[in-house]
């Protein structure tokens, strides 16, 4: 059995890695960490791990940690990671870090967007990206594991095969998304109090979101990679972005995005709607069989019917990503749709199929929920 421990397992991602992880074959929960709720019993603090969860929540403690557990999953703030990671850490136990403290390579951009200094910038290189449709071999090699968010996995694996492939004008992007009231977290705001939320929907963050950066460093290398793969001829076509990578344009990435978050009145869910200039004349079958050459064998990828958009509600609950996306004839764009579980495929799930890959276990083990509906 694997034993796995949690810091910050009574926030929304934390729990939702214990009522996963509960149910995984391979896998024992050794600590509860909280720093809010030490010596109070789990069951406490969240009702539904009644008679499930017996053990009471214990500190944060990563150096005492790191002694008990063969994984540790931190479901912290931004920060508190790469304040405690050392080398000694990683030598006795595998990490996979829910907060975005190794998600970005670049430690100014991190501290740019973040504004925070950032206390470990020497595993950012070694920190793998935990896309698991994406960077799988790298992910089974990974001591330390920078789980994606929920925007940024909606976004990336929505438009990934379409910026690798060229398809699409890099320096077009637009995205659009939508999130539930989960996605903010568990603490007190007057912003997510529900006479603030209801019957209402508001845009965020707007052009200061912190996941644009990650989008767009991701992204740029599929473009960078796909610079790669093309034949000479071809290249000369595809010369867009180039400039901004030259240049450092977004960080020294390949593209900029413009993306937009939005807060909708419902738990869980979120729903990217992406724009993007075709370099081309293509037709629904071309862009077709561009997605099903990436995507066609990943099981928790679900390519939508011709016609078919993809709905939060039919995710819920699910490490699932439905895909699906339209042209329009008359502006020559494309409009890919993405939507998910951000508490699973978002967070907790995700972390939990790169756990198995980085173990060696089947992906899907423990995962194999279908969505919950109604």
């Amino acid at each position: 059995m694997i034993k796995a421990g949690i810091i910050g397992s009574t926030g929304y991602a934390g729990q939702e890695l214990v009522r996963l992880l509960l149910a995984h074959p391979e896998v024992e929960i050794v600590w509860y960490g909280s720093r809010s709720y030490v010596d109070q019993n789990y069951s406490d603090v969240y009702g539904n791990m009644f008679k499930l969860v017996d053990a009471k929540c214990l500190d944060d403690d990563l150096g005492r940690l790191s002694e008990e557990a063969d994984v540790i999953f931190t479901a912290t703030p931004q920060g508190y990671l790469a304040g405690v990671m050392s080398e000694d850490i990683l030598k006795k136990v595998k990490v996979v870090d829910l907060s975005a403290d190794f998600r970005l390579k670049n430690v100014r951009v991190y501290e740019k967007w973040y504004g925070i200094e950032h206390k470990a910038p020497q595993f950012l290189q070694e920190a793998v990206y935990g896309l698991s449709e994406l960077n799988r071999e790298d992910v089974r090699n990974a001591r330390l594991l920078a789980n994606p968010g929920c925007y940024t996995t909606t976004s990336i694996l929505s438009l990934y095969p379409l910026v690798r492939e060229h398809l699409i004008d890099p320096m077009t992007i637009i995205v659009d998304a939508k999130s539930g009231v989960s996605g903010a977290g568990r603490g007190a705001k007057v912003a997510n109090l529900y006479a603030e939320v209801n019957e209402s929907i508001k845009p965020y963050g707007v052009t200061t979101h912190r996941h644009t950066p990650e989008i767009e460093e991701q992204l740029g290398y599929a473009f960078m990679a796909g610079e790669a793969d093309a034949g000479e001829g071809q290249q000369n076509n595809f010369k867009i972005g180039q400039k901004a990578y030259e240049e450092g344009n977004a960080g020294g990435n390949a593209l900029t995005i413009n993306f937009t978050p939005h807060l909708v009145p419902m738990n869980r869910g979120i729903l990217a709607t992406c724009y993007a200039s075709l370099t081309g004349k293509y037709s629904y079958d071309d862009i077709r069989a561009v997605y099903e050459r990436y995507y066609g064998d990943e099981f928790f990828i679900r390519l939508l019917p011709k016609g078919k958009c993809p709905e939060t509600r039919w995710v819920e609950g699910s490490n699932f990503v439905d895909i699906g996306f339209i042209i329009d004839e008359r502006t020559n764009r494309v409009i890919v749709m993405g939507a998910l579980d951000n508490m699973v495929k978002g967070a907790a799930g995700q972390a939990i199929q790169n756990m198995n890959l980085m173990f060696g276990l089947e992906e899907t083990m423990g995962l194999r929920l279908p969505p919950v509906f109604p």
